[in-house]
């Protein structure tokens, strides 16, 4: 008892000396631009979500980590590109008709915004451009195809508070008769609030439509998330909880949970 209450304390000293660290240093403007999906900051986020009540009996899980690089890339005096990846390395068990244990990737999409580097008069930050789903699903996790579409994101930032909303529409393009035609949605509405000592609270929804089987996945994710420093590196720590509004028959139901660890390089 006495040894884990010492690595307990030892813990928390540690983390309440990387916090004052990253304070100290701006850390405010980075987890406000973290909140910001086409600010102009390179960042890595890992981010670890838990879903349960797959299948018929609910008792299928799933673990994934989704790796996201962020990257901006100046085009001009005026204009970026953002470029944001999403690769989705996944764990699940009962979750698939028929299949048992799986390990391996879904599908990566890849988006690219274009964005005007200042908000417009009235604050809007906006950003629109293409998005592809490229086939990396391996085992079967999802449809294996390519796919094309658009996506676009606008939001404002005031006072510490940050809301908007981002979306996409993906078809696929891919003729397979294994999988058929695709045709998805996505829809994420956001608020947050970020403090002077860059702690931020945030919820969400990624909402998904599918256009062919006319179903939702509602997802709504509640999250607190802290900048610290580990020695000159920048970075974000999150924990969160989210509980499932809608899903399709056989979805996941119920509560799940979210961590990410997000490595931040600002210019």
């Amino acid at each position: 008892m006495i040894f884990r209450t010492a690595i307990t304390s030892a813990i928390g000293l540690a983390l309440t000396a990387l916090t004052a660290q990253a304070q100290s240093e701006g850390a405010a403007d980075l987890a406000k631009k973290l909140s910001n999906p086409v600010a102009d900051l390179i960042s890595v986020p890992f981010q670890y979500n838990y879903n349960e009540g797959f299948g018929e009996d609910g008792d299928g899980s799933q673990s994934y980590v989704n790796i996201q690089p962020v990257i901006p890339i100046s085009i001009s005096e005026n204009w970026n590109l953002i470029s944001r990846t999403i690769v989705p390395v996944v764990w699940q068990d009962g979750v698939i008709p028929g299949k048992d244990d799986q390990f391996g990737l879904g599908n990566t999409l890849q988006s690219l915004f274009l964005s005007p580097k200042a908000p417009t008069d009235f604050g809007l930050i906006w950003g629109v451009g293409p998005a592809i789903q490229i086939p990396t699903a391996t085992d079967g996790i999802s449809p294996n195809q390519w796919g094309l579409g658009v996506t676009a994101v606008a939001l404002k930032q005031s006072h510490g508070w940050t809301y908007g909303a981002l979306a996409n529409q993906v078809w696929t393009v891919t003729n397979n008769s294994r999988y058929g035609e695709g045709s998805n949605a996505f829809l994420q509405p956001f608020l947050s609030y970020t403090t002077p000592k860059a702690t931020s609270f945030s919820i969400n929804t990624e909402s998904s439509y599918n256009w062919n089987t006319e179903e939702w996945s509602v997802p709504v994710n509640f999250m607190v998330a802290q900048m610290v420093k580990l020695g000159k590196q920048p970075a974000q720590i999150q924990v969160g909880a989210r509980y499932w509004a809608d899903s399709p028959e056989g979805g996941p139901d119920g509560w799940g949970a979210r961590a990410a660890f997000t490595l931040l390089f600002p210019k």
